[in-house]
């Protein structure tokens, strides 16, 4: 869905092409306020009271969900879980009748996670409420987007001329695509980094280099963002073996000791330990793998508030609603 005219507030969230660098800084500062409202011993503000915002999730969730939820709950409204498996999705009821069921309960805006690309888009077309969304199949994941560009803007100070390295299964990753656009339309230089099978078939339009030597760039980037192999979305065997994919591909001990000094290490979650990162790396100082679930809540704190208590096109000035 294309982004409507600057003469109004954009209803929806559905990927990082609906935005453009002064939007992602709009959130981003704003995050900061809300950062540290999460902090307080009551973490809550009444900038959403009054409004309803309700869970489509299709797919299984843990750090999207719940942080979700805590944002929902930090801005003081109100919330509709709705879970499949107890649903009438199970009788046959399709995605449309369904999110126009929760539609009619009122909501103000909708969190939707779909196997199907695609879903959150049409959805938005369905309903009133403003849809965010939370990860569509192979496409997109915008809010992982931001707190990943928020969590490194944090360490690194700015993102102009920042080395990125996305690291694994970049074919089947939704988080791949969004932060691709995400750290590229704030400066930063992006280079994918996998075996040829675990590459989309086109990387026409994408701002990225490519590489499939791991090692021969290790010393050069600020920021090594690792992937897990997505082994549900594979319809076959698309390397020889995880042993022989973490051979090439894995951040061991070894690896993390070339990185450059204050380089970052991250993951979106979950992560398989001692396959796409050993188990003691991901614990190290450098690796802000847990700092991304917390700042998780704040951004889409700010996300919810910039699309249902100002719109994101009206966002200036806006700090001040975490006082």
């Amino acid at each position: 869905m294309s982004p409507p005219g600057r003469d109004r507030p954009r209803r929806h969230l559905l990927s990082m092409n609906d935005l453009v660098r002064p939007d992602m800084e709009r959130i981003l500062d704003l995050t900061d306020s809300f950062a540290e409202v999460s902090e307080r011993a009551m973490p809550r503000v009444p900038a959403l009271r009054g409004k309803t915002v309700a869970w489509l999730f299709y797919e299984d969730s843990t750090r999207t969900r719940l942080s979700f939820e805590a944002a929902a709950k930090q801005l003081s409204a109100d919330t509709l879980n709705f879970t499949v498996r107890s649903s009438s999705v199970n009788k046959g009821e399709s995605v449309r009748d369904t999110v126009q069921t929760i539609d009619a309960m009122g909501i103000d805006a909708i969190v939707v996670r779909h196997s199907c690309a695609g879903v959150p888009h049409r959805v938005g077309d369905w309903i009133d409420a403003s849809v965010i969304n939370a990860g569509d199949g192979r496409h997109e994941h915008p809010t992982q987007a931001l707190l990943d560009l928020y969590t490194a803007r944090t360490h690194l100070g700015g993102l102009d001329g920042a080395r990125v390295a996305i690291v694994g299964d970049i074919l089947h990753s939704r988080v791949a695509r969004s932060d691709v656009l995400a750290f590229a339309a704030m400066g930063a230089e992006v280079t994918l980094v996998a075996p040829p099978p675990l590459l989309p078939s086109s990387l026409d339009g994408w701002p990225v280099a490519v590489t499939h030597d791991f090692d021969s760039i290790l010393g050069e980037i600020d920021i090594c963002y690792l992937l897990r192999m997505q082994i549900e979305r594979q319809a076959s065997a698309l390397v020889p073996s995880l042993r022989e994919f973490r051979a090439e591909y894995g951040l061991d001990s070894s690896r993390a000791d070339r990185l450059a000094e204050g380089a970052l290490i991250m993951h979106p979650g979950p992560m398989n330990r001692g396959v796409e990162i050993d188990g003691d790396v991901a614990d190290r100082p450098n690796a802000v793998i847990t700092e991304q679930v917390a700042n998780g809540v704040a951004v889409r704190m700010a996300v919810l508030f910039l699309l249902l208590g100002s719109g994101l096109d009206q966002a200036e000035g806006q700090r001040e609603v975490a006082a």
